[in-house]
């Protein structure tokens, strides 16, 4: 009788752990099928090379990125440049860029669906991006062989129109140094998305943000600058001697002086808590995809630590992605729609499925405070910048020239957004160690800019 009932306990426990496997089994099924019916061992999907043989990527203007011959293979783009300018978008042909779609949206690509699985996968789906393959061109073309990421996105919606990260390469004729050669150092890397780096001067940005709230007497006060100053003993310099200016002439004159004064006057925890307001410390998830947490350090500062800190070149690390959407939100009045990559796609049946996400911001910025800051960066345009370089344009933005050490060249950075309700565009381009940022990013800026609104 003890035997039958020791049996008994075995018997429920096997039946306990069956259930409880099977309900692990299907809440796995459900969750994570899209991504084992594409995964690269999956023979139907994937060719004899384990390069995905299903779905066509198009652009936003349904320009086809990257197609299934019906030899079997993958083909992208006739034009080589184009293939460059947006292969961190669409993705190569090895999964080595781990941002682009035929990796990051395979499972999109095949049309998998818990009802009906992958039924016809073979072709696949057509999965739409939100970028215009002319706008990466026009980016790429002009980075003209440097380093460097450069992202437009609409602010109010969230369509990344550009997204363009160097050095690239041409997916349909590797290089044979590709994984040797310092030309291509970086190259898997899409530095929109997945980098950070020394923001320099488009720091200042958030520096005068608090400032604006923090010291109430801000509009009556001057700050006087003599090209260098002197804290807790060590030398603050400045790349000019701008005298006695306000803080919006401050901004504009991009003066490390007076913002590192105004650094150390409102104190470490005041910059952390505007910088981590700005979301330039959080991760933002473009169709899925993670972008790099930016770092700042404002603990145990002496105060020329903390003055370098404000001016962006302490040990200020941003993503060029997280950047451009805090400018969305001093563009768009304290929030910002959330970017995302991913807009449609379209069964071989007609049938369409939309993948974007609207999402927004919490509050980055106070409304009143991004209105000021908006007009300063507006008179960046007016009195440093040259109005002239962005015709047709209500422009607001911010230069920076960030100092990365070793010998190197600074990087370059131009960053802002336009006040235009038919074109609400946020951006930012940097250069690495491309020298000045208003002449170099913001030539670079200029020339995507005139692309974007429809301008020769």
């Amino acid at each position: 009788m003890k035997k039958i009932e020791h049996r008994a306990v075995i018997c429920r426990i096997l039946a306990l752990a069956l259930v409880v496997g099977m309900g692990i089994f299907v809440f796995r099924w459900a969750t994570r099928g899209n991504r084992w019916v594409s995964a690269a061992f999956n023979r139907h999907l994937y060719n004899s090379d384990g390069v995905l043989a299903s779905g066509t990527v198009l652009d936003r203007d349904g320009d086809v990125l990257s197609s299934v011959g019906a030899d079997g293979k993958r083909t992208y783009y006739a034009s080589a440049d184009v293939r460059k300018a947006t292969l961190h978008a669409v993705g190569d042909l090895q999964g080595n860029i781990a941002t682009g779609a035929l990796n990051a949206f395979a499972g999109d690509l095949t049309g998998f669906n818990l009802l009906g699985g992958a039924f016809d996968a073979r072709r696949g789906n057509s999965l739409y991006l939100t970028i215009d393959a002319y706008y990466n061109n026009v980016a790429y073309q002009a980075l003209n062989g440097r380093r460097g990421a450069v992202c437009v996105y609409n602010y109010k919606t969230g369509e990344i129109l550009c997204m363009v990260s160097a050095p690239s390469y041409d997916p349909m004729n590797v290089p044979a140094d590709l994984t040797t050669s310092d030309r291509y150092q970086g190259a898997y890397l899409n530095r929109v998305l997945s980098s950070t780096f020394t923001p320099g001067s488009v720091f200042k940005t958030v520096t005068a943000a608090a400032a604006i709230e923090k010291l109430p007497d801000y509009q009556n006060r001057t700050w006087t600058c003599r090209g260098s100053v002197t804290i807790n003993g060590n030398v603050i310099t400045c790349a000019g001697r701008h005298g006695e200016q306000t803080l919006g002439q401050a901004l504009a004159n991009s003066c490390n002086v007076a913002f590192a004064e105004i650094a150390d006057e409102l104190g470490a925890d005041t910059l952390r808590a505007y910088t981590e307001k700005a979301g330039l410390t959080d991760s933002y998830s473009v169709s899925g995809l993670p972008t790099a947490k930016g770092t700042f350090d404002f603990k145990n500062l002496s105060d020329d630590q903390l003055g370098w800190a404000g001016v962006g070149q302490y040990r200020d690390l941003v993503n060029p992605c997280a950047l451009m959407v805090y400018m969305g939100a001093v563009a768009g009045g304290g929030k910002a729609a959330e970017p995302y990559l991913a807009e449609k796609t379209v069964s071989p049946l007609g049938i369409k499925n939309s993948l974007r996400t609207r999402k927004t911001t919490d509050t980055l910025i106070d409304p009143s405070t991004a209105a000021v800051l908006a007009d300063m960066m507006a008179d960046n345009v007016d009195k440093t910048y040259g109005r002239e370089r962005f015709p047709n344009m209500d422009l607001c933005a911010k230069s920076g020239t960030a100092e990365v050490g070793d010998g190197k060249s600074p990087h370059a950075w131009f960053t802002g957004f336009l006040r235009d309700a038919d074109k609400p565009y946020a951006f930012t381009v940097l250069v690495e160690n491309g020298g000045g940022g208003a002449s170099v990013a913001g030539t670079v800026a200029g020339k995507v800019l005139r692309a974007v609104t429809g301008q020769k």
